[in-house]
């Protein structure tokens, strides 16, 4: 399952803009579970791996083998603390160590960073889906594999508040109380933040991916930094896509 909650700063924004409160549940089959045995190296042609928190705090270590933690992730985490809002903590997979260390991404700022966790601290699956946003061209695809399953013209960030490029996942999604907003009936929250906003809408600036209420603003730069789409497409992808989904946003 795809728990539907509120992220802080995309969602916080979703949320406010309905008087109606409320989450829900969105069925997923989209990963699969790996064996227990094994770590290997790198994933198969085509795939990531995503690690999903089996402990209820994650120590990341700058380095494989460090003797301390450089910081430290609650599992679940909690949308503006409220224990009705848990969120799995998950990570997308950069890199495996057969000595049980693995490389992930962060969903913190800087943008992109990475550090290593133990494998023990976590379970391993699989995807084939993944994202990609080319913000010149205004073109986000969707894809399982090298195959395209939704490509769709987006609104990117307005020059004042770009889009922030980079390599980032979905760490949570949100399913509108009120579909008829800027937001759309959905938004995927990403790990990504903007880099010229330190705050909004009460969070921490967090990018994300969300339909809208004017599909005129698609192909144009208007945004404080989210990815719009149409909200047929985001219908779509909310159905399909796990948490952990790797995205990649180029210029």
């Amino acid at each position: 399952m795809i728990v539907v909650v509120l992220l802080a700063g995309v969602a916080a924004a979703v949320s406010r803009s309905s008087s109606d409160s409320g989450s829900a549940a969105v069925a997923s089959s989209t990963t699969t579970s790996l064996e227990s045995t094994p770590v290997v190296t790198t994933p198969a042609a085509g795939t990531s791996y995503i690690a999903t928190a089996q402990v209820p705090d994650i120590d990341v270590f700058d380095a494989p083998n460090a003797s301390k933690p450089s910081k430290s992730f609650k599992n679940p985490w909690f949308i503006n603390d409220d224990p009705k809002l848990p969120v799995p903590l998950v990570f997308s997979v950069r890199q495996q160590q057969e000595d049980g260390w693995i490389e992930v991404l962060l969903p913190t700022r800087p943008n992109s960073s990475t550090g290593w966790v133990h494998a023990a601290d976590i379970a391993l699956s699989v995807t084939r889906y993944r994202i990609t946003v080319e913000l010149g061209a205004h073109r986000l695809q969707a894809l399982d594999g090298d195959r395209v399953l939704l490509e769709g013209t987006v609104a990117a960030g307005a020059p004042a508040t770009p889009t922030p490029t980079g390599d980032y996942y979905i760490v949570a999604l949100l399913k509108a109380p009120n579909p008829n907003t800027v937001y759309g009936p959905y938004a995927y929250g990403l790990s990504g933040h903007s880099e010229v906003l330190e705050t909004f809408a009460g969070g921490d600036a967090e990018v994300g991916i969300h339909g809208n209420n004017d599909e005129s603003v698609l192909g144009k730069d208007v945004s404080h930094g989210c990815i719009r789409m149409s909200n047929d497409g985001i219908t779509s992808l909310a159905a399909l896509l796990p948490l952990g989904t790797p995205v990649t946003i180029t210029a």
